[in-house]
């Protein structure tokens, strides 16, 4: 009977030991998942073309955050060539969908149509410099996001009604797009450097049609009712530092809701403030976020 004891006390001992050895490499083994989808699209180009096919969907969580967690997506921009948007792979921005998925979002990152490893008919084709016609190229690329925000809302770790849409450059304007629509479930929109037409080398600073721009813009201050906000540097080298204000003053005057920010110059060309200055925007975007009331920690 006491060597029984023994036993059983010693066995409770190592059981004790190793609960506590778990409790401490616990955090240690949470990790940011990545994880690749394919999702189907069926969208309209400008000419009315319509384009059905899957596009790849990128997603980020940390496995250590409280589920269901909200979504958030992050739409890329548009390179000047064919040649550039296919060499973007597969879209990731994988510093920042880890800093979001680490403030306890799923994040999910669309290769839109007509990009890298989604491949297909560039359906935001706009035409030529002096006519352009942005909304149908816009309107793809916002039904592609809220394609991306259903396919997330059927995951049984995710929110169906805190949304977050999050887009940089064509991406940024296209956050627009979709607060214009108001889609069920998305609570904010955040636009770095967004726009269209624009070219650093051929047309530093002077974008293709910016008064369409404007216009647009303006349409969608119609509609928008979400909250929004709109990130800009002063040395943007595609838009430079007049036309973003006009564009969120015009958008703001039909009626849309939002805050403007411009940050300081970055390097040779702030359009890429997004991808390479985490430290500038990630104070404002936690701020943003904390007054849509999300619990974001300092």
């Amino acid at each position: 009977m006491f060597s029984k004891i023994l036993i059983a006390s010693g066995g409770r001992r190592i059981l004790a030991a190793c609960l506590a050895f778990a409790a401490t490499i616990g955090p240690a083994l949470a990790a940011i998942v990545e994880e690749q989808h394919d999702l189907p699209v069926a969208v309209a180009d400008a000419y009315g073309k319509a384009i059905a096919q899957p596009i790849k969907v990128t997603v980020f969580f940390d496995d250590a955050t409280p589920k269901p967690r909200p979504v958030l997506v992050i739409n890329h921009g548009r390179a000047t060539d064919g040649a550039g948007r296919a060499a973007l792979g597969r879209a990731r921005y994988s510093d920042a969908s880890r800093w979001f998925a680490r403030l306890g979002f799923a994040v999910v990152v669309p290769t839109r149509l007509g990009y890298g490893v989604s491949g297909g008919d560039d359906v935001e084709d706009s035409g030529a410099c002096a006519a352009k016609n942005y909304p149908p190229g816009y309107a793809a690329a916002a039904e592609e996001t809220i394609a991306a925000l259903r396919f997330m809302h059927q995951r049984a770790d995710t929110l169906k009604d805190r949304d977050v849409v999050v887009g940089q450059s064509y991406g940024g304007a296209t956050s627009i797009a979709v607060a214009a629509l108001n889609p069920a479930g998305t609570v904010a929109t955040i636009n770095f450097a967004g726009g269209g037409g624009g070219d650093p080398k051929e047309r530093a600073r002077s974008p293709c049609s910016p008064q369409r721009l404007e216009r647009l813009f303006a349409k969608y201050g119609e509609t928008a009712r979400v909250p929004t906000l709109w990130i800009y540097s002063v040395n943007d080298m595609y838009f430079g530092p007049d036309l973003p204000q006009h564009w969120f003053k015009a958008f703001q005057a039909a009626g849309g809701s939002g805050r403007f920010i411009q940050v300081p110059p970055f390097g040779d060309d702030g359009h890429a403030t997004f991808v390479r200055a985490p430290a500038v925007w990630q104070p404002i975007v936690a701020e943003f976020l904390r007054a849509q009331g999300f619990d974001i920690k300092d």
